[in-house]
């Protein structure tokens, strides 16, 4: 039968008749509030949260907000909410570089030390339970018609095979005219490489050993001491490092061609952390290579974990320079090459592969590593996969492996233009790489166009979607407060309750222990539908319940008692629990590190089940590619999708 509002309710949302009167003044103004009053009578029904789900506020303490920039869970059940300098250019400036600890569970908030600007860093779940964070920002973008000074990257020169030479920050580089240019960073040149040669005469005899040295190289970001135009140049030319005398000078050098004033991109860092869960900090490990920001950390197989692009030390793409970190002596070495935009989405695959998706967030040519396709790390070969419906509106788009991993099929969700694009799709499509020759197909379409949604794995193997905006950055008030379920087995979306906060650039959602899904950031461009108003970074902490948990279902999820920490070596583990007869299935999920719309470390994997009276034993496949080395939450379900609480 449908339900009515009762009289007293009624009474409440017309004002005792002062709403007629309101009316007559400002008929719009009325129905939209009456509207709104009666919405939010809708959907704190208890048959509507059962269909649909609901959304809390979570309470945030003042002194704990901030702009969340990444979101990870870690094997502790905590959340860690990384904002770096959070965007903002004042807090860069003056070092303020914030981490924010949440316990979900206890509702408590702490803060973490945070010894560098990981704002817009990458990272990575390790197999101990650490977190690994890499790169970030070492200088903020200045857009064109603000660069006052000429600059550029300035290649420094070491023909000294005897020594490495450091510049430290505000070394003087002058040209062949006299114009002056400051180093913005420190830069270490390594010494250069001396060879040793034989050869031989006509008549076969050896001649004195030749001696053959190769000048070594580094990069640093100039800038001209002065303002003005005397500091543009798109000559090659060589550069006197002032203040070096004797041999010093001579073999120490810098060489620059084009040194402009147009835009200057964001800068990352070389630096890499581990946070431990356990001592809640950060702890220094070996910084990589090449400096990275915006850069996608993905783990392989044997627990090690490869970086991908980033926009360098100089503000370019890194051209296809990825290396691989081993948590075993926290060193970083070469890795296969190939180039990508930044925050590439790329999925560990059965067998080790990896699969790109074409989902990106943004920097780099609009042509240039956009195409999906699968990477063979080991032969560093890509085999490029094309038919995707809207291949131009990649960026911004959601990606992931569709639960159970077991099934092999990866899912792209929306998306939009290259760069402040206004357009946006509402295209899904779902690509089987079990096939013998992959296609993608197209899936379900969004209720509309969506750049920024965030997709996340639940335990009842479906995928909850949520959140993004039609434009870039939710301008002209785009934001999209929708919720929907996509249902693998079916093919099909079905509505979820819709979210009260939205979120677009700069926003996270994961799910959390308990089985609900939190949702942190957004950081809109304009704050009205005209432009004229500056957008502002949402703080506000939002958390989901689905309907799997609403009412009596929440009282009857199963209960996983008593088991190990580590399943056995033939993947096993057993736990004891009083709901052993219920429990129909069991599913492992991996906690999420995400930034950017770009998760690629949340995987579903579905678990062979026996049972006994009183307790249950899953098993887990030994494949590491597709159940990668490290910390899961382990959830049991009965026959109606309810979890239990997850045991890690």
């Amino acid at each position: 039968m449908a339900h009515r509002p009762s009289g007293k309710f009624r009474k409440t949302l017309l004002g005792g008749g002062a709403l007629v009167v309101l009316a007559g003044l400002n008929a719009p103004a009325a129905l939209s509030f009456a509207e709104e009053k009666y919405h939010a009578y809708k959907i704190a029904q208890p048959g509507y949260k059962a269909r649909y789900g609901s959304w809390a506020p979570v309470e945030v303490p003042g002194e704990y907000r901030l702009n969340a920039i990444h979101a990870a869970l870690l094997r502790t059940g905590k959340v860690l909410l990384i904002a770096g300098s959070g965007n903002n250019q004042k807090n860069f400036d003056a070092g303020s570089f914030r981490t924010v600890l949440w316990d979900p569970a206890a509702g408590a908030f702490e803060d973490v030390d945070t010894p560098e600007d990981f704002f817009c860093a990458g990272h990575s779940q390790l197999p101990d339970g650490r977190l690994l964070v890499a790169g970030g920002t070492a200088r903020y973008e200045v857009l064109d018609g603000e660069v006052k000074r000429a600059g550029g990257a300035m290649r420094v020169k070491n023909e000294s095979p005897d020594k490495a030479v450091t510049l430290p920050k505000g070394t003087v580089f002058r040209s062949p005219s006299g114009v002056e240019y400051v180093s913005r960073f420190d830069v270490t040149v390594p010494r250069a490489k001396r060879e040793f040669a034989v050869s031989y005469d006509r008549g076969g005899r050896m001649k004195p050993w030749e001696t053959k040295v190769t000048a070594a190289e580094a990069r640093v970001f100039v800038e001209a001491r002065k303002e003005g135009p005397e500091g543009l140049t798109t000559q090659a030319a060589q550069y006197r490092v002032v203040g070096l005398t004797g041999r010093d000078a001579r073999n120490v050098y810098g060489l620059a061609q084009k040194l402009t004033t147009g835009k200057q991109d964001f800068q990352g860092i070389r630096s890499a952390y581990e946070f431990d869960p356990l001592a809640e900090r950060y702890v220094p490990v070996a910084p990589m290579k090449d400096a990275r920001w915006y850069p996608t950390l993905v783990t392989l197989q044997d627990g090690r974990v490869l970086a991908v692009s980033g926009l360098n030390d100089v503000g370019d793409v890194v051209p296809g320079d990825n290396e691989v970190y081993d948590p075993r002596t926290g060193k970083w070495t070469k890795g296969p090459t190939r180039y990508f935009p930044t925050y590439p989405a790329l999925f560990l695959t059965k067998g080790g592969k990896l699969f790109y998706t074409g989902s990106n967030a943004g920097y780099g040519p609009a042509d240039e590593g956009r195409v999906p396709g699968l990477w063979d790390l080991r032969r560093n070969v890509f085999q490029e996969i094309r038919g995707i419906d809207d291949p131009d509106q990649l960026e911004t788009s959601a990606s992931l492996l569709l639960p159970p991993v077991q099934d092999q099929r990866l899912m792209v969700l929306g998306g939009g233009g290259v760069g402040e694009s206004p357009l946006s799709t509402p295209r899904t499509a779902i690509i089987d790489l079990k096939e013998e020759s992959p296609v993608f197909r197209p899936g379900p379409s969004l209720p509309q166009g969506t750049r920024y949604l965030s997709s996340v794995l639940l335990p009842d193997d479906t995928v909850f979607t949520t959140g993004g905006s039609s434009d870039y950055r939710g301008r002209g008030a785009s934001d999209v407060l929708k919720a929907q379920f996509y249902d693998p087995a079916a093919g099909t979306f079905r509505p979820a309750a819709d979210p009260t906060v939205g979120r677009n650039y700069h926003s996270e959602a994961l799910l959390l222990p308990d089985g609900r899904v939190a949702t942190f950031g957004s950081d809109p461009l304009f704050g009205n539908k005209d432009g004229t108003k500056l957008g502002t970074f949402e703080q506000r902490v939002e958390v989901y319940t689905p309907p799997y948990l609403q009412g009596d279902a929440a009282r009857r999820r199963p209960v996983l008692g008593a088991g190990p920490r580590e399943l056995d070596r033939d993947g096993r583990a057993t736990f004891r629990t009083r709901d052993a007869a219920r429990i129909t299935k069991a599913r492992l999920l991996r906690p999420s590190a995400v930034t950017h719309t770009t998760d690629v470390e949340q995987r579903s994997v579905e678990l062979g089940l026996t049972r006994t009276a009183d307790s249950v034993t899953v098993e887990a496949p030994l494949d590491p590619s597709l159940v990668p080395p490290g910390w899961y939450m382990l959830f049991a379900l009965d026959a109606e999708g309810r979890p239990s609480v997850a045991r890690w």
